[in-house]
């Protein structure tokens, strides 16, 4: 399962910091801490942490022995999904990911892209070998509608219920549990997993049908790549007629078009540090996702169209795993 191999690994510090949470879970919720496993089928290794039991309840009567508090697991533990689990661990809340289902009634998982979100749930040892009735997958990575909606009837055909519900928000809000959920899908899984969205988000919004969810996700970073591209010309032409790119920064920030990612990441830029809160190679694989969910329509986009060739110009000088922001590199070499 190579595709994999694009979702970063847990360090081992980070699953070191993740198991010595476990044991500050309140004992009324949790028998069993959190445990770190590493998925040795999958290359590299694919992290997970799994809970033994949950406050969340499975409505089914016909499994009532062990309904009561059921599991709860997390496959794909890298920037965002380690900040999502520890707040989950934080709040009390297998050998491969179908281990990990066939124990927890509530499994999500957070992949890098669409060829990683179909093979942890569908390729060998994936999610829906261990899924059935009364479980629910919650897939919360960024993928473009049709793949969503190929997991969802995959999810479905085991008797299990699926839920899209990719974030807005990078590696900050996620340590802070101040996402931004965008769901679709099974509404009686919604309001399930509720309680653990309002762990590790400020808001959640439902809908409707899979593929909406995956939609708003590629509008709003559409958005978010344009707004950058454009900020970094912004500075790149008030560098170079002399003006102080600090001073742009705080100019914008008081003004109408004020945004708080201008103001985090500006001072990053004018200094020229770029460490990964989103990586670049992420927004541009958004972008090339919202320009064909624009063309599925006949929709132009030109302004995304043209922030995406500035990314593609990013990547190929080398600055993919660099936070998005590096984009300003492309705009500077030109």
């Amino acid at each position: 399962m190579q595709h994999v191999a694009r979702m970063s690994a847990c360090r081992g510090a980070m699953a070191q910091q993740l198991n010595q949470l476990a044991p500050s879970c309140s004992s009324s919720l949790f028998t069993n801490p959190f445990r770190i496993q590493s998925v040795r089928s999958f290359s590299p290794s694919l992290h997970v942490v799994a809970c033994r039991r949950s406050s969340i309840r499975c409505s089914s009567s016909s499994h009532s022995g062990d309904s009561e508090k059921p599991a709860v697991g997390f496959l794909g533990l890298g920037i965002m999904g380690t900040a999502m689990a520890t707040n989950l661990i934080r709040a009390g809340g297998g050998a491969s990911p179908a281990d990990i289902a066939s124990q927890c009634n509530i499994t999500f998982a957070m992949l890098a892209d669409p060829a990683a979100a179909l093979e942890v749930a569908s390729g060998k040892g994936g999610v829906i070998h261990g899924l059935g009735p009364c479980k629910g997958y919650v897939d919360v990575s960024t993928v473009d509608g049709e793949t969503s909606k190929t997991i969802s009837g995959l999810v479905k055909a085991t008797g299990a219920s699926f839920l899209e519900a990719p974030v807005s928000g990078s590696k900050k809000p996620a340590e802070d549990g101040t996402l931004i959920f965008l769901t679709a899908g099974d509404k009686q899984l919604y309001e399930q997993a509720a309680p653990l969205l309002d762990i590790m988000g400020k808001s959640r919004f439902y809908l409707g049908e899979v593929g909406n969810g995956a939609a708003m996700k590629l509008i709003v970073n559409m958005i978010m790549g344009s707004m950058m591209a454009s900020f970094s010309e912004g500075l790149v032409l008030g560098n170079k007629i002399g003006l102080d790119p600090n001073t742009i920064v705080e100019v914008i920030s008081q003004g109408a078009i004020s945004a708080p990612m201008f103001s985090m990441k500006g001072p990053s830029m004018v200094n020229k540090k770029f460490s990964p809160a989103f990586p670049l190679k992420h927004q541009q694989k958004d972008l090339r996702l919202a320009l064909q969910l624009a063309e599925a329509v006949s929709q132009s986009v030109p302004v995304a169209a043209s922030a995406n060739e500035l990314y593609k110009v990013a990547k190929c000088k080398g600055l993919g795993d660099q936070d998005f922001s590096a984009v300003i590199e492309a705009i500077i070499s030109k």
